[in-house]
This record gives structure tokens, sequence and C-alpha cells, in this order.
């Protein structure tokens, strides 16, 4: 028995089809990011993920566009997940401070289960592959679509006529993609680590866009 059908034949219920999907997906995900680690993306071939989780190669496809959908899989995940924890804030919260909440909600979703582990394993693999690096920066740049809209609906403006939610996602872009270069770099691959790094560069924006700079220390 296959690792996809071995657990999901201890999850039988009324959504037990959907739940087998997701262990398949889950199944080709971490098949692929062993053999990425083992061979070499680039030498990697679809036919030997499938073969590692006993399905079709029409079934990888269902699931994934490519070898590197599969990898960016967790990017687009992610922004998904923020954009739905922004929308979802109260609407009292001015936007930096929703966003920062929302974040650190995305943070702890990505922890459950095999999640933060293999978002580590597809990063360090992006980090060394530069066609990967490459789709993951004209992604990431693309996601922020999703955070101006939710952005502009929260507060209530046209994010074509007023810049500022177009500013705020650029900001928070940024601010992500430091915190997780540093995070990764720390040595403590914990959520609560990449929590605290990532609030610790939103504390710094207003004292670094207002007045003079005094050392810190």
């Amino acid at each position: 028995m296959n690792r996809v059908s071995e657990a999901a034949s201890d999850r039988a219920g009324p959504d037990r089809r959907q739940r087998k999907k997701q262990l398949t997906k889950d199944a080709l995900i971490e098949a692929a990011l062993e053999l990425f680690a083992a061979k070499g993306y680039d030498h990697t071939a679809v036919h030997e993920i499938t073969d590692a989780v006993d399905v079709s190669e029409r079934t990888f496809f269902r699931y994934f566009a490519s070898k590197e959908d599969l990898v960016l899989s967790f990017i687009h995940e992610g922004a998904t997940t923020f954009a739905e924890a922004l929308a979802a804030r109260p609407a009292e919260e001015e936007p930096l401070a929703a966003a920062r909440n929302a974040l650190q909600h995305s943070i702890r979703e990505l922890s459950g289960g095999q999640g933060l582990p293999n978002y580590l394993s597809a990063m360090r693999l992006i980090d060394a592959t530069p066609t990967l690096l490459a789709a993951y920066l004209r992604n990431a740049h693309e996601q922020d679509d999703k955070i101006i809209e939710v952005l502009a609906r929260r507060e209530g403006v046209d994010p074509v006529a007023d810049p500022r939610p177009r500013v705020l996602a650029a900001v928070l872009g940024a601010l992500v993609f430091l915190s997780d270069r540093d995070w990764r770099a720390g040595g403590d691959p914990g959520p609560e680590a990449m929590g605290a790094t990532f609030d610790a560069y939103v504390d710094a924006v207003v004292p670094a866009l207002s007045g003079h700079w005094t050392p810190a220390g």
C-alpha cells in the first residue's frame, strides 16, 4: 500500500475524498522536495516524483502545472492565507496593525504539520536555483495585487486613484522578504522566531521614515 492510500484508509468519513486528495498533494510535495534535495531540481523528472508516490503523471498535473508550480505552491498558499486573514481583521484596526496581526496568523497556519519543514526545504531550493529564484520574485510581486485589493476594500478607497494600498503592500512585501531572510539565517526555525523577526521590522518602519536616526543600542 502506498503512502497515500495507507494514510487515507485511516481517515474514513464524509470528507474522505477531499482528505485523500489533500494527502495525495502533500505526498507529491514531500516526494518532490526529497528528490530535489537528493538529485537537484533540474535533474529530477516528474515521473520520478509520481513513481515515488505510486500515482500517474496525469495525477501530478491535476495538482500542479509543473515542477516550478509545485515549489511555488507555498508562496501561492501563503499569500492566500495572508489575504484572507487580513480581510478578516476587525475594521477598527489600522492598516499596518491589521497586516501585522494577519501575518502572525499566517505564520501560525504555516507551522502546522509538515508546513514549516516543507517551506524551509522549498526556500532553500529556491535560493539555490536561479530559475526558481526568478520565478519566486516575479510571483511575489504578482501576489501584491491580492493584498492591494484587500487593503483598499478595508479602508474604502480606490486602489487605482489612491496610492496608499500599493505603498503599504510594497512595504509589507519588503518586510516579509527581510524578516524571512533573517529568520532562516538565524538558526531558530520555530514560528515564534519568525513572528518576532517580522515584528521587529514592522516596529522599525515608522522610525525609519520619520525624523533623523539615532544609533541603535
